[in-house]
C-alpha cells in the first residue's frame, strides 16, 4: 500500500465526519439506540485513522493508524448490524452481543499486535520505492479470522434487512431500504475499492455516507417509536405527574408536575428516605406498603384544591430487574365526578332492576312449583311429596355443611333445594293408566315408569335452557336424571355408579327414598322410622353414596320431628 496519497481527501472526510456526528448530537434523543451513539463517535476516529497512516514517514506511526482503521473494521461494523437488528424490530439478548463484543474485541486485541507479534500480521515492514513509501505485509491467521467476523457481520445484516422488508409490518419499507445501503456501501467500498485502486481506501467515504443515511432515519426513527414519543409527549403536554423510589423508599426524583400536586417534594433531598418528611410520609408510604402486600393495590385517589387525583403505582424496571417503585398522577376530577353521577344514577336504577328481577324470579319459582304441583295431582301416591322431599334436602345439606369432609358451597345448598321440586317433573310424560294406578306396577308399566327420570331431564333443560344462571340449570337437571341411581350401578337411567352420579342426585335420592319409606301409598301403609332408618342404612354402599351415611345419622332426629310435627 502506497502512504503519502490522499491526506487531503481523508482530512476533507474526517471534518465532514465531525460535523455530521456533531448534527447528530445536537439533535440525539435519549431513546436512540446506543449501537447507532457508538457508530457515530467512532467513524471520525476510524477516519482519522487514514490521515495519521498516509502523513507517516516511519513504521511506527504508519501503524499506530492503520490501527485505528481496524476499528471500522472490528467494532463499527458490529455496530452497523445491532442497529439493522435494532431498527428491524429483531431482539438481541445481552448475551449474544456480549459474545459478540468479546471476539470483536479479541481481534482487535491481535491487531494492536502489529509489528510487535506474528499475530495478524506474519510480517510488516515500510520501504522506500522511487520515491514512494510502501508499507507492506503479510497476513496471519488472525488476519483470515478478522475476514471471517467482517463478512459475518455482512451477511447477518442483509439477511434481516431482507426478512423485515418481506415479512415485517413494524418497520418502514423505506427505512428498510436506506438500512440496506448502509450495508451495501461499507462492503463495497472494500471489495470493489481494492480492485479500483490501491492508492486510495473508500471506505472512509462509505463511512461518510453511511452516516447521512442514518440522519435522515434518525431523524422518523423517534416517531416510530410509539411507546417513547408517547412518554415524552404526556410528560411535554403537562397532563402526567412522575415520582420515583427505591425498593428501600429512598427518593430518586420527580418531575415539575408532581412537586406541583405534592410541593413537599421540593423539600426532599434525592436519595434519602421519605419517612424524613411526614407530609410525603403519611401518604406516598401508605401507597407503597399497599401495593408491595398486593400488586393489585396499584391505584389510590386523594384531593387537593377542587381536584380529585389518581396515583397509580407501578414497579420501577432497570431492564428486567424491579429497582424500586414509579408513582404516575393524573388529574381524574372529570372521570371521578362523572362517575359519581353516574353512580348516583347507577343505584336508583339498580334498585329498580333488582325490584323487578326478584319479582320476575319469584313468578318462576312459583311457576316450577306449579308445575310441580300439578304433576304431583296427578299421582295418587305422592300428595305432599315435592314439599317433604325439599325440606328433608334443606336439612341433610345443613348437616354436611357443618363439617369439611364434603364441601358445599351456599350458592350450590341454596340451588339444590330450590331444585329440589323439581326431581320429579318427568312424571308429566307418563300415561295416566300408569301414574295412577292404585298398586304396584308389572315389571312393564314399572320399565314405562322408569323413563320419568330421562323425561324429566329433558323437560327441566327445556324450561330452563335460556336462563341466566347456568349453575341452578345444571344442578336441576342433574336432580332430574339422575336421582334414581343407584351407588352400585343398578339404578336408572344410566347405571351410573360412585363418583358419577351428581352428589346432587345422591343427597335427594336419600329424601326421596325416606319419604316414599314413611309415607302412606296406595300401595302401602307407611313404615315405622325405625323400619324406615334401617333400610336407609341398608342401602348405605349400595343404594346411597356411603359417605353421606354419618351426615343421614346425624340429620335423623330432625327428619323424625319433621314429620311428627306435619302430623299434629
Amino acid at each position: 500500500m502506497i502512504l503519502g496519497h490522499a491526506v487531503e481527501f481523508y482530512s476533507v472526510l474526517f471534518v465532514m465526519s465531525l460535523v455530521l456526528t456533531l448534527i447528530y448530537a445536537y439533535g440525539w434523543n435519549k431513546h436512540y439506540d446506543i449501537n447507532l451513539t457508538l457508530t457515530f463517535v467512532l467513524m471520525p476516529v476510524t477516519i482519522y485513522g487514514y490521515i495519521i497512516m498516509n502523513s507517516a514517514d516511519t513504521l511506527h506511526a504508519a501503524l499506530n493508524g492503520k490501527k485505528l482503521t481496524y476499528i471500522g473494521g472490528c467494532y463499527l461494523i458490529l455496530f452497523i448490524m445491532l442497529t439493522v437488528f435494532r431498527l428491524c424490530n429483531i431482539k438481541v439478548s445481552k448475551t449474544v452481543t456480549t459474545i459478540l463484543l468479546t471476539v470483536s474485541t479479541i481481534v482487535y486485541l491481535s491487531v494492536l499486535t502489529e509489528g510487535y507479534l506474528p499475530i495478524f500480521y506474519k510480517s510488516v515492514s515500510l520501504e522506500e520505492r522511487g520515491g514512494e513509501l510502501y508499507l507492506i505485509w503479510e497476513n496471519a491467521f488472525m488476519h483470515s479470522v478478522f475476514y471471517v467476523m467482517m463478512f459475518s457481520y455482512f451477511f447477518a445484516s442483509f439477511a434481516v434487512i431482507i426478512y423485515s422488508y418481506k415479512n415485517s409490518n413494524e418497520t418502514s419499507n423505506k427505512t428498510i431500504i436506506l438500512l440496506f445501503l448502509t450495508e451495501f456501501f461499507p462492503l463495497f467500498a472494500f471489495i470493489a475499492g481494492r480492485a479500483i485502486t490501491r492508492n486510495l481506501e473508500f471506505a472512509p467515504l462509505a463511512y461518510i455516507l453511511c452516516q447521512m443515511l442514518y440522519l435522515i432515519i434518525v431523524h422518523r426513527i423517534y416517531l416510530y417509536d410509539i411507546t417513547d414519543s408517547g412518554i415524552d409527549s404526556i410528560v411535554n403536554a403537562h397532563a402526567t405527574g412522575f415520582m420515583s423510589f427505591d425498593l428501600k423508599y429512598n427518593y430518586l426524583g420527580s418531575d415539575d408536575l408532581a412537586k406541583e400536586i405534592i410541593p413537599q417534594l421540593f423539600e426532599i433531598k434525592v436519595d434519602t428516605p421519605i419517612d424524613d418528611n411526614i407530609e410525603v410520609f403519611s401518604r406516598v408510604r401508605k401507597w407503597l406498603d399497599a401495593f408491595k402486600e398486593n400488586e393489585e393495590n396499584d391505584k389510590f385517589y386523594f384531593e387537593k384544591d377542587d381536584k380529585i387525583y389518581l396515583a397509580d403505582v407501578n414497579h420501577l424496571y432497570s431492564g428486567s430487574k424491579k429497582k424500586g417503585y414509579q408513582i404516575i398522577i393524573s388529574d381524574d376530577t372529570k372521570n371521578q365526578k362523572y362517575i359519581e353521577l353516574l353512580d348516583t344514577f347507577n343505584e336508583s336504577l339498580q334498585k329498580e332492576v333488582e325490584a323487578k328481577t326478584a319479582h320476575i324470579l319469584k313468578m318462576h319459582d312459583n311457576l316450577i312449583m306449579s308445575m310441580a304441583t300439578m304433576i304431583e295431582g296427578r299421582d295418587n301416591s305422592t300428595g305432599g311429596h315435592i314439599k317433604r322431599t325439599s325440606d328433608l334436602v334443606r336439612i341433610l345439606v345443613d348437616w354436611i355443611k357443618k363439617d369439611d369432609r364434603i364441601r358445599l358451597s351456599d350458592e350450590f345448598c341454596e340451588k339444590l333445594i330450590k331444585a329440589a321440586p323439581m326431581h320429579d317433573l318427568g312424571k308429566i310424560a307418563v300415561d295416566d293408566r300408569i301414574l295412577r294406578k292404585p298398586g304396584r306396577y308389572e315389571p312393564d308399566e314399572y320399565e314405562e315408569m322408569k323413563q320419568h327420570a330421562a323425561q324429566g331431564a329433558r323437560i327441566v333443560h327445556e324450561i330452563l335452557k335460556n336462563t341466566d344462571d347456568s349453575y341452578f340449570h345444571q344442578i336441576a337437571e342433574n336432580v332430574a336424571h339422575y336421582h334414581h341411581e343407584r351407588w352400585d350401578g343398578s339404578g336408572y337411567p344410566e347405571g351410573l355408579t360412585g363418583d358419577d352420579i351428581p352428589i346432587e342426585a345422591r343427597i335427594m335420592a336419600i329424601a326421596d327414598v325416606y319419604d316414599a319409606l314413611v309415607s302412606k301409598r296406595v300401595y302401602k301403609e307407611k313404615m315405622s322410622f325405625e323400619e324406615a332408618n334401617e333400610i336407609i342404612l341398608d342401602g348405605m354402599g349400595t343404594q346411597f353414596d356411603i359417605r353421606l351415611r354419618s351426615y343421614y345419622i346425624s340429620a335423623r332426629p330432625e327428619f323424625e320431628e319433621y314429620y311428627r310435627n306435619i302430623e299434629e
